[in-house]
């Protein structure tokens, strides 16, 4: 915990010393500027052969120029400030998946697991991190949301870059697992929330391990997907 909170505010001063400039284009003045907030601004339905039949899964834009330098920037630089305007844009695709499909707008937010190593790297889990601050701005609009960090991936589990379709089946196989005291209760609507889906099986393996504890997700929300 000591630790955590030591990195947390070495990249806060990091933060504030630096000046902003925009994790999409470099425009100085701004972590994220009004241009490049319009790619992650749609909400478009994601299709793979690896998706659960039925299950509504959506990306709000795809996984290149501005969209992917933001995303590689938080995760993988540091720029932690982007977890509050990624957060937003994600709040803004819920509700607008809530309204399509009809859904209840009390969700339980389930994010989607990082390999231990890689977390550890990047000064905790990048997609709980997201979660919690969509949560936060979800119940501040009226609408009571949870965040159930109840997915984990155990050892063995590979970095999937590079990796296709079949080999990150096999990478994930018996490896993405339920945390003890963490599934949320049957009555719970869940939302599975993700950076970036390629080939979807971090989704197939999360709602075939859920599916075990006998809970299932409504809907699947990722701010990027690739072209196919």
């Amino acid at each position: 915990m000591r630790a955590s909170w030591l990195r947390d505010g070495r990249s806060g001063l990091i933060d504030l010393l630096l000046p902003l400039h925009c994790a999409g284009c470099g425009t100085a003045g701004t972590a994220w500027c009004p241009d490049c907030s319009r790619e992650l601004g749609g909400l478009h339905r994601v299709e793979r052969p690896l998706l659960p039949p039925g299950l509504p899964v959506y990306a709000l834009g795809r996984y290149r120029d501005a969209a992917r330098r933001a995303i590689l920037a938080y995760k993988e630089s540091g720029q932690r400030h982007l977890a509050d305007p990624l957060a937003g844009h994600l709040v803004t695709g819920l509700r607008a998946i809530t309204a399509e499909h009809q859904l209840d707008h009390r969700w339980c937010l389930v994010p989607a697991p990082s390999r231990a190593i890689a977390a550890r790297r990047r000064g905790g889990a990048h997609v709980l991190r997201i979660a919690h601050r969509m949560s936060a701005l979800l119940t501040a609009r009226g609408w009571p949301t949870q965040v159930a960090d109840c997915l984990v991936t155990a050892r063995g589990a590979a970095d999937s870059t590079g990796l296709d379709a079949a080999e990150r089946v096999r990478n994930l196989s018996g490896r993405v697992l339920v945390r003890n005291g963490r599934i949320p209760p049957p009555t719970a609507q869940l939302v599975l929330i993700d950076d970036v889906i390629t080939t979807a099986a971090t989704v197939a393996a999360c709602s075939e391990v859920l599916g075990t504890a006998g809970r299932a997700f409504g809907a699947v929300l990722s701010l990027t997907a690739t072209a196919g």
